[in-house]
């Protein structure tokens, strides 16, 4: 029986998640993925420095990285959800429409790395390495992106009691029809479920922590702390699946995620345990290929630190950088 301070205690979503600035709708979703990709783009780039790299290397790196990977997200949402846009009754123009929202982690991961072996390819520098840099950043900007999913009121569990449990709201357009996506809420709780995208949140920052302290005691390099970040994600997100029931591709009755998972742990499992053990020098990872002339007079003012921290860059040097309504990450 719900008591009145569960009730109290039951987390609100928040009213709408897309406000309209004259023709323009400003998307919480996209404003919270572009928030993300700036801080894993600053913070690498930071952490690059401090193991001896060049500055301004990752960024360079994420021009080919973040559009690749926001096409291989978008695919693999599409390729597991394939009858929500080309099943009875869907739209197939609306693959298209990325801006709805509808990203997949794991093809997010693969093309992004497949852009990052072809920027590296273009600076000359490893990419083990540099995935080691960015590691710790892409998973904190995977948790800042689940606050979008809040705001969307998305990616949630099963019906549950428990006081943490989530509020979904009722939401419609102006002409007063239900849409729970670009909608306002009109007070009525549809349901109180499990805040998943928050318990993936959490333990997406457990793990962010985790990656900082185990790379700082241990010097670990050669791609095996993006190896451990694939690790511990996939082993946090096995779990948040089974609580999920929102609509999924299943197999054998198993959402598809739930294979996915595993089968992605055991891989970065064996490439941790069988890769190189501790760091590449500081001069391994000096760009073979430099910069345009006029490129480089702007951002090759870096110097190399010995310190692995994302709070204190080099002091010389200057910063530079800075939904789908059914399911967002499939």
């Amino acid at each position: 029986m719900t008591t009145t301070a569960d009730i109290l205690a039951y987390i609100p979503s928040p009213p709408q998640g897309v406000w309209t600035i004259g023709p323009l709708p400003l998307r919480a979703y996209a404003l919270f993925i572009i928030l993300g990709i700036v801080v894993a783009a600053v913070w690498g780039d930071r952490r690059w420095v401090a193991r001896g790299g060049e500055k301004g290397t990752v960024l360079d790196v994420a021009i080919w990285a973040v559009p690749f990977g926001l096409i291989g997200g978008r695919l693999y949402h599409v390729a597991t959800d394939w009858s929500t846009y080309f099943g009875e009754g869907g739209d197939p123009v609306d693959a298209l429409k990325i801006w709805q929202g509808g990203l997949g982690i794991w093809g997010a991961v693969l093309f992004g790395g497949i852009g990052a072996w072809i920027g590296c390819r273009q600076r000359g520098v490893p990419l083990p390495a540099l995935g080691d840099a960015i590691a710790p950043g892409i998973l904190l900007a995977q948790a800042i992106g689940r606050i979008g999913n809040y705001f969307n009121q998305e990616l949630y569990g099963r019906e549950t009691t428990v006081p943490w449990g989530l509020e979904i709201y009722e939401r419609v357009n102006a002409a007063g029809r239900l849409d729970q996506l670009a909608g306002t809420s009109t007070g009525v709780v549809e349901k109180v479920v499990h805040p998943t995208f928050l318990y993936e949140l959490v333990w997406n920052l457990l793990i962010v922590v985790l990656l900082v302290w185990a790379d700082r005691r241990y010097q670990i390099g050669h791609g095996r702390l993006f190896a451990l970040y694939v690790a511990g994600y996939c082993m946090g997100r096995f779990f948040v699946e089974l609580l999920r029931d929102d609509y999924a591709t299943h197999i054998a009755g198993v959402r598809i995620n739930v294979f996915t998972s595993v089968i992605v742990f055991i891989g970065a499992v064996i490439y941790f345990l069988a890769a190189k053990k501790g760091r590449e020098a500081p001069e391994e990872l000096q760009p073979k290929h430099p910069r345009e002339p006029v490129a480089a007079g702007v951002s090759a003012t870096g110097s190399s630190a010995t310190v692995d921290s994302p709070a204190e860059p080099d002091a010389s040097a200057a910063d530079s950088g800075g939904a789908d309504a059914k399911k967002t990450d499939s």
